[in-house]
């Protein structure tokens, strides 16, 4: 399988790709104009990922982006017909790809028990059940409120206002899962919890450090940044747990040379495969090579004038052994030390990392780490150098920004009452970690979803499934049918939406929306093409007609849904940077909200950026792996350490086919990706399955079988596979600390090779 990998990424591959989900979309023609208008000024925003937008250019997509705006632009419908020949128990036995591929979805519709189907109920009809259910609730906090990064800025400004009018902080999103870490670690270190460059930033750097992430998958349009710096002499490194073909070489589609021939840009000059949880140790002993070896390279003058810790921070540096750094990151010394020196012989450097670091227990301290080489040589603050949390879904930063947060601050909810003149609740709500809690033990009796697929992103997928299932009513507005909306037991409803292509009008016009990148440029969204149903309502129209079923007489919510601007005004009166919000999105590629760590300006108790003193951890797992701490990494004791990931045809949970081209795979999602010296060890062969068992203190068992072995370059003792069908491995506990982000990147295992007997089960 391993003679399956691509030489490099990109190059005429993704054309094809591109080409072949256009035309499975059944809409082909349509979907080459919206391609022609994503990204653009005047057009919309992709619904894919969060990377910024460059203004030049008549294509500014990539291959996943093409992808994701065929399978929402599609001809396919999910009706209440369909529901009349599929049942949800039936529904239940299907694959996450077979029940998105089935297509949009197209009208409103409520679950019925006695018949285990979902049928038509009008839109109004919808509304005055959820209003009924939400005022006869006891207590507002029985509510849960989950949002996806897919929401517009109208969209989440209107859900938070709805539902801390109606009386709760429960706001759990998919940002728990994900970023949490970032914002947690970035706010406490530097005072803003978002990255401190733009795009532009990448082509100043003379050095680009990627920590834990895949670009080539995830954020595709990232990769022409870094091969436009690597053509310019930029040194990138990449510290990375697989060996991944786009971060080794990329070839752009868009150079008619690198699409036509073997030709391909490097992309790393330097490629570390660090073990699993080993980031941390690796960056720490990157600072310990800079006051070793190179002590006159931190920036005095910025660590006296800026920062605050550095004596106890330098103590902990001094502390922590080669041994410990060795032993905890999987590399030698000298390997560190030649990623050390082109850190610090860099007069402008960036670090950028995903879910590679925010997925551990201990991921807030390894970010902080990373904040700490920055601060000790003044790379922050800077054209050409700074830090760059690369987030996931296209809006899950604007959500926080409009006050999707279960802890918001002091004075947002004071802006919030004194420019509407209301009251609001203060006291803490919860993330997706307690709310799945609260519905477990049915002490929260509502879930709304504005978007997403919770069930599948969320970890523990027994416990989950029964959290969401206990609901007493689940209400999931969404574009596309999924697991979410199966998990029923009482009362349900699909309440169809809009998706980011369509034509969104209302009563004073079409609208545009806003969303927020991972840069903090905000712009505008209109798209473009006709509805595919009649019966799809905007989210902002649906969140602002639930709010009036609702809470009628706090706010006028179907005057904002009428015209969007009346939105954005509030937003201008109530969160700082938005003054002038409507003018300023008439701008073409919109604006930039002001970053204070950038400019050098410290939000924190102290008023200066903070060192972190933290030791490494002495295990790399959630507090609820500790008989295990001795045993990990350890082959003859056959425990292994997994990560769960993406592939490549796939975003967030959605999966647009059962291909990993950059991996070697097709046609499979069942695979476990081994070091071919520890399958040999425990005398399995590649193309063999496996049964995956997750090692937990909490005596539940936790197993997914028949998964096939693929020999992939990869740590000993680490293993990887596809999320979410490694969902069910994690413990709902494993979170991170202060985070409580899913530790899908240090899941402690055991596999044995699957009976025949089973496997002749699963075939069949």
């Amino acid at each position: 399988m391993t003679s399956k990998l691509p030489k490099k990424a990109g190059g005429l591959p993704s054309v094809q790709s591109t080409i072949k989900h256009l035309l499975q979309s059944h809409r082909t023609r349509e979907n080459i104009k919206n391609l022609l208008r994503v990204n653009q000024t005047d057009g919309f925003d992709c619904p894919g990922c969060a990377w910024g937008d460059n203004q030049h250019g008549t294509f500014q997509f990539c291959e996943n982006g093409a992808k994701a705006i065929a399978w929402e632009s599609t001809d396919k419908l999910v009706d209440a017909e369909f529901f009349k020949t599929h049942s949800v128990s039936q529904l239940l036995k299907q694959s996450d790809y077979w029940l998105e591929y089935q297509g949009r979805l197209a009208e409103p519709m409520r679950y019925n028990a006695k018949n285990d189907r979902y049928q038509s109920i009008s839109w109004q009809d919808a509304f005055k059940l959820i209003g009924d259910k939400l005022n006869s609730l006891t207590d507002p906090n029985q509510l849960e409120l989950y949002t996806s990064g897919r929401a517009s800025n109208e969209a989440a400004y209107l859900y938070q206002l709805f539902g801390r009018l109606f009386g709760t902080n429960n706001f759990p999103d998919c940002s728990n899962m994900c970023h949490e870490a970032s914002g947690v670690a970035l706010t406490q270190s530097v005072g803003i919890g978002k990255g401190t460059v733009v795009l532009d930033d990448f082509d100043h750097a003379n050095a680009i450090f990627v920590f834990g992430q895949n670009p080539g998958t995830n954020h595709p349009r990232m990769m022409n940044a870094l091969r436009k710096a690597s053509k310019q002499g930029c040194n990138i490194v990449t510290f990375n747990n697989l060996k991944e073909v786009a971060l080794k070489k990329f070839a752009s589609p868009q150079d008619p040379t690198e699409l036509l021939t073997p030709a391909a840009t490097q992309i790393s000059h330097l490629y570390l495969s660090p073990k699993l949880g080993g980031d941390m140790a690796a960056i720490r002993g990157m600072v310990k090579t800079l006051v070793e070896s190179y002590p006159s390279k931190i920036n005095q003058t910025f660590v006296q004038q800026h920062t605050k810790g550095l004596d106890d921070y330098l103590a902990i540096v001094n502390t922590t052994s080669w041994q410990q750094i060795e032993q905890q990151s999987g590399l030698t010394q000298n390997e560190i030390a030649q990623a050390a020196k082109v850190f610090i012989e860099s007069d402008k450097v960036i670090s950028c990392w995903a879910m590679g670091l925010t997925q551990h227990a201990h991921s807030v301290d390894t970010i902080r780490e990373v904040v700490n080489l920055h601060l000790l040589t003044g790379q922050i603050g800077k054209k050409g150098a700074g830090i760059c949390p690369v987030r996931g879904h296209s809006n899950v930063q604007g959500n926080r920004t409009m006050g999707i947060n279960e802890k918001p601050t002091a004075a947002f909810l004071q802006a919030l009452e004194q420019t509407l003149k209301v009251q609001l609740p203060y006291a803490a709500g919860h993330n997706v970690y307690h709310a799945l809690n609260a519905l477990q033990q049915k002490q929260s009796k509502v879930l709304i979803c504005l978007g997403g697929n919770l069930a599948q992103a969320a970890s523990d997928s027994q416990f989950t499934h029964q959290a969401i299932k206990n609901a007493q009513l689940n209400v999931q507005i969404s574009t596309k049918l999924n697991r979410s909306h199966l998990l029923v037991s009482e009362d349900a409803l699909i309440l169809p939406c809009l998706g980011r292509t369509e034509k969104d009008q209302q009563q004073s016009g079409l609208q545009k929306i806003t969303v927020e990148d991972t840069f903090s440029m905000v712009h505008a969204s209109q798209g473009m093409t006709e509805p595919v149903s009649p019966h799809c309502m905007s989210e902002t129209a649906i969140v602002a007609h639930i709010a009036h079923a609702t809470c009628p007489d706090k706010f006028n919510w179907l005057e904002l849904k009428d015209d969007y601007s009346k939105i954005r005004q509030l937003i201008a009166q109530t969160i700082v940077g938005f003054e002038q919000f409507n003018q300023k999105i008439e701008q073409p590629a919109g604006f930039h909200l002001t970053n204070s760590a950038a400019e050098l300006r410290w939000n924190t108790a102290s008023k200066l950026a903070n060192f972190n003193a933290a030791k490494l951890p002495d295990s790399i797992l959630a507090d609820c792996y500790s008989n295990m701490q001795q045993t990990i990494g350890d082959a003859k004791n056959i425990t292994f350490v997994l990560q769960s990931m993406r592939s490549h045809d796939q975003y967030n949970t959605t999966i647009y086919a059962l291909n990993d081209r950059y991996r070697g795979i097709s046609g499979e999602r069942n695979v476990l990706f081994i070091n071919k010296d520890d399958a040999k060890q425990l005398n399995l062969a590649e193309g063999e399955h496996v049964d995956i068992s997750s090692v937990c203190d909490q005596g539940i068992s936790r197993e997914i079988k028949a998964f096939k072995l693929v020999y992939y370059d990869i740590p000993r003792g680490n293993l990887a596979a596809y999320y979410p069908e490694t969902n069910p491995l994690l413990a709902i506990d494993s979170v991170g600390r202060a985070s409580f982000t899913p530790t899908s990147k240090s899941i402690p295992v055991t596999i044995k090779a699957t009976t025949l007997q089973a496997l002749n089960i699963k075939q069949v």
